[in-house]
């Protein structure tokens, strides 16, 4: 189970930081046009989210990379499960409707690492 924690830490990490970083490295304007959802936010919450991403990301796969603060990775995965949550209604609301069943999926991958992390396999 510890491996299979691993790979989802991974995936979720590389998808979390792509998404992030891809919003931190354009312009708010570019981000605008390609995401309906983001003309709702102004262009720091926008960054914000991007921020959190990357940390989210960074938080899943440092500290238990490096065995320091290992409780972080559970935290970062319960953080980006609650960013999953809210980026979901954001695009309920948006009527973006094919963008749900990612956050779904990105949501239940992030559950099951806070579980596993904080549950029964811990470090």
């Amino acid at each position: 189970m510890n491996v299979f924690l691993w790979i989802l830490q991974i995936l979720l990490a590389l998808v979390m930081l792509a998404a992030g970083g891809g919003k931190l490295a354009q312009p708010y304007e570019k981000t605008a046009e390609s995401m309906v959802w983001a003309k709702s936010f102004s262009p720091g919450q926008v960054k914000t989210i991007a921020a959190l991403e990357v940390l989210g990301a960074l938080g899943l796969v440092l500290p238990a990379a490096t065995g320091i603060a290992t409780v972080l990775t559970p935290l970062a995965a319960t953080g980006l499960a609650i960013t999953m949550a809210g980026a979901a209604l954001v695009h309920t609301r948006a009527k973006e409707w094919s963008h749900i069943a990612i956050n779904a999926v990105l949501l239940v991958i992030a559950v099951v690492i806070a579980w596993g992390r904080f549950g029964p396999y811990a470090w």
